[in-house]
C-alpha cells in the first residue's frame, strides 16, 4: 500500500536550500511516509480546515495533508518548528 508523494512548491524551495545531512534525513521520513502515511509519531494538526498531519525531523517539521483515496501525500510545508504552522 505505497503512496504517492507530492511536495508544495514551498516544501519543494526548503528541501533545495537544505543543507545536505538534513535533506537526507527529510527525504528519508518521506519515504517511510509513503509506506505509512500515518505513523505513530504522526500529530494532527488542530485549527486547520483540512485534515493536516505533522511528522518531526530533529527541530523540523514536516506538514503534510493526506488523501486516502488517490493513495496520496501532499507535502504542505516543511520549515523549523517556529514557523512552519504560519501557513
Amino acid at each position: 500500500m505505497s503512496f504517492e508523494i507530492y511536495l508544495s512548491s514551498r516544501a519543494n524551495k526548503f528541501l533545495k536550500t537544505a543543507d545536505k545531512e538534513l535533506y537526507n534525513r527529510l527525504i528519508n521520513k518521506l519515504k517511510k511516509l509513503a509506506e505509512d502515511p500515518i505513523p505513530h509519531d504522526a500529530k494532527k494538526v488542530v485549527g486547520q480546515e483540512e485534515k493536516i498531519f505533522r511528522v518531526r525531523v530533529g527541530d523540523y517539521r514536516v506538514l503534510y495533508a493526506l488523501f486516502l483515496d488517490e493513495k496520496v501525500v501532499l507535502v504542505v510545508n516543511i520549515d523549523k518548528r517556529s514557523r512552519a504552522y504560519k501557513l
